[in-house]
């Protein structure tokens, strides 16, 4: 574990506690969108004819 995803989970945790339950929706959100982003450039190298 680095030191950015150690920051990243502490600020997570903070903004959990001060705004509640809807700090935990936006997360999910972040997370989902962080997922997404990272499969589509995923299928974007692949398709960039890479090693066969």
């Amino acid at each position: 574990m680095n030191l950015q995803t150690v920051v990243n989970v502490v600020t997570a945790v903070l903004v959990t506690r001060v705004f509640g339950s809807d700090a935990i929706a936006l997360l999910r959100r972040a997370a989902a969108m962080g997922v997404r982003v990272g499969v589509s450039e995923l299928h974007r190298s692949n398709k960039g004819g890479g090693e066969r």
